[in-house]
């Protein structure tokens, strides 16, 4: 079940990511908790395993993160998470939702590829092992009705 995380779940959200990113950039219990204080900023957990945080700014919502931990991937918890926060941006006034997702993560763009996002630039060498960054982006139009 999904449901909008709080001041209280910090530590539940910084272990499904520590849990999907082992070996990368793990985002700690004090950096979550920085973020979700942050103007815009919401996240969603679901209890079988997943997170996301965005964040919406004017007319734009960015997915800052998405992890699902290994044991509930292929779930459908991850495109559950993206619907959810592009429905909350969408109510949020969002025209669109942006993230950056690694060019060699090729479950990732499958997943968004599939949910409608297309790449609208590039960022070169962005993470840590050299890899490009893929700007994607999903209008957010067909989530306007959806309350």
């Amino acid at each position: 079940m999904i449901t909008q995380a709080g001041a209280a779940h910090p530590m539940a959200l910084a272990a499904i990511h520590e849990s999907a990113f082992a070996g990368g950039e793990v985002w700690d219990v004090g950096f979550i908790a920085a973020q979700l204080g942050q103007p815009g900023v919401f996240a969603l957990i679901d209890d079988a395993g997943g997170m996301i945080m965005a964040r919406v700014a004017a007319d734009e919502a960015e997915i800052l993160t998405l992890a699902v931990s290994p044991e509930a991937r292929r779930s459908g918890i991850g495109r559950a998470l993206v619907l959810e926060a592009a429905r909350i941006a969408a109510v949020a006034k969002a025209a669109r939702l942006v993230l950056e997702v690694s060019a060699t993560n090729l479950a990732a763009r499958a997943l968004y590829r599939g949910m409608g996002f297309v790449q609208v630039g590039r960022r070169k060498r962005y993470y840590a092992d050299g890899s490009d960054a893929l700007i994607l982006a999903l209008a957010l139009s067909p989530f306007v009705s959806i309350s």
